[in-house]
């Protein structure tokens, strides 16, 4: 039985078809093989277009289907993972009204930081568990206050995993976890917030219907099904936020249990089964995929902007003619420390482990007698892996301490000398896994349409192919304390 997992990224849409016996892929692609733009219309925002994204699905399915190595219509289930936090707006014929505010944009702050004034930061942190920040809600509120004749024609508000949803459907759903990512959810009462709806004088009615992550979302119409060359009929059995999707793609799905990705952005992931939040709202909590009012599951969430996104900047602008792993190899014959170059990785919108700063990239201690790009590599890895720790170290003081964290072995992990960086300045070993978004998309559709027991059976046979562990040979202390006094002279 084969089951199709779609992963919208805001760099690429990767598409996987996994064999549920194997819990293998068979095949995996994504599009476009350049990373997708972001548009800034204004500094501090970014949109894309959910159309885009949608395109971009048929082309990621088209490539894997052109290989010829499975028949489309043995695909029986589809799940859906998404880019958190973006804003996608419709009207009553499905038809969308502008493009998507997504996770990075920082125009809500301001509305965000009024509204945790008013509703009152007890309340916020007690019930939703974060400041409304510049989450969905807070989005939808600076489109209301901004665009009042788009906020007018909104029949349902979405986020980017959910319109993906309606295309392949016809139908719109939502979760509690989708909702909590938004900041909709009031997990004192376990409904839709009714004060931070009235405070911005949202319709409830704007809010799709709630389903659970793991159940039938919709089923495939008959034109996407031709046009796709599926079967008509099949379910869309799972939605997840790609940070919830990524852990449960590493089977972290208990107390204690820990995940952490570095694309675009970057993120620490733990879960917890108490309704615990960071008095400065600095890491946030969201329901996960196996959250239940009864079996309370919470994701805390440490995110980064500018982790995957510097070191491509620093690629594109200085190593646009070799790979990543060359890139990766020059950055290793510079000595820990990239002889006092540091980097603080912040210029992709406002970071909300430094309480919403927007206080951008910056390069310290450049020699130009001494500093070339191998140095700029080194430092930028380190800096972006510093950041970590600095975010880990929050986590910490909140309860959270990690014995071993799961990552995939993509993006910045596939880079040694992050690895080594990452795990060294840290403290924390960490496991590193085959896997990507696209196939727990996949996986997490099986668990929704029951060919699994229960979620964890979907990864009984999926193991660690690396383990690293800190070595006291590599001294990142020092190192880091420096860079640490550094971003505090920022952020004074």
């Amino acid at each position: 039985m084969l089951l199709l997992g779609i992963d919208i990224g805001t760099s690429s849409v990767k598409v996987a078809i996994v064999d549920s016996t194997s819990q293998k892929a068979i095949i995996t692609a994504q599009y476009p093989e350049e990373e997708s733009t972001i548009q800034a219309l204004q500094p501090g925002w970014a949109e894309q277009s959910p159309e885009m994204w949608w395109e971009h699905t048929q082309q990621a399915f088209g490539i894997c289907k052109k290989k010829g190595i499975f028949n489309p219509l043995d695909i029986s289930a589809l799940g859906i993972a998404y880019q958190m936090h973006g804003l996608v707006l419709v009207d009553k014929e499905q038809q969308l009204l502008r493009d998507s505010i997504i996770w990075c944009d920082s125009r809500a702050v301001t509305l965000g930081n009024v509204a945790f004034d008013e509703l009152g930061h007890e309340y916020c942190l007690s019930h939703l568990l974060n400041s409304p920040g510049n989450f969905t809600a807070s989005k939808l509120a600076w489109v209301k206050q901004n665009e009042p004749e788009v906020y007018a024609k909104i029949d349902k508000v979405m986020l980017p995993g959910d319109f993906i949803a309606m295309k392949l459907c016809s139908s719109i759903t939502t979760s509690i976890s989708a909702l909590s990512e938004g900041v909709f959810w009031d997990f004192k009462t376990d409904t839709l917030s009714a004060a931070l709806m009235n405070h911005y004088g949202f319709d409830p009615e704007l809010i799709p219907e709630i389903k659970p992550v793991f159940s039938e979302h919709g089923r495939l119409s008959l034109n996407v099904a031709q046009l796709l060359g599926l079967k008509p009929g099949i379910p869309v059995t799972y939605k997840a936020g790609d940070q919830p999707n990524n852990a449960l793609s590493l089977n972290v799905l208990e107390p204690g249990e820990i995940a952490a990705t570095a694309g675009t952005s970057g993120v620490i992931y733990g879960l917890s089964d108490q309704l615990a939040y960071d008095p400065q709202s600095r890491v946030n909590t969201f329901a996960h995929v196996n959250y239940t009012p009864e079996q309370k599951r919470l994701g805390i969430l440490l995110c980064i902007n500018g982790t995957g996104s510097m070191n491509r900047w620093t690629k594109n602008l200085l190593a646009s003619g070799i790979s990543y792993a060359e890139m990766n190899e020059t950055a290793k014959k510079v000595a820990v420390g990239a002889e006092g170059l540091q980097v603080l990785p912040f210029g992709n919108g406002a970071e909300r482990m430094l309480n919403n700063r927007l206080i951008g990239g910056h390069f310290q201690n450049i020699d130009f007698n001494l500093h070339g790009n191998a140095h700029i590599f080194r430092a930028a890895q380190e800096g972006i892996a510093f950041s970590f720790r600095y975010g880990l170290d929050i986590m910490r003081s909140n309860g959270l301490h990690p014995n071993v964290i799961r990552c995939g072995k993509a993006n910045l992990f596939q880079s040694e000398l992050f690895l080594e960086a990452f795990v060294n300045s840290t403290g924390v070993p960490v496991e590193l896994y085959e896997n990507d978004g696209s196939v727990g998309a996949a996986l997490g559709a099986g668990i929704g349409a029951k060919i699994y027991a229960r979620p964890a059976e979907a990864f009984s046979l999926i193991k660690p192919i690396q383990y690293t562990e800190p070595r006291l040979t590599f001294s990142y202390e020092p190192v880091y304390q420096d860079w640490l006094s550094n971003l505090e002279s920022k952020t004074i």
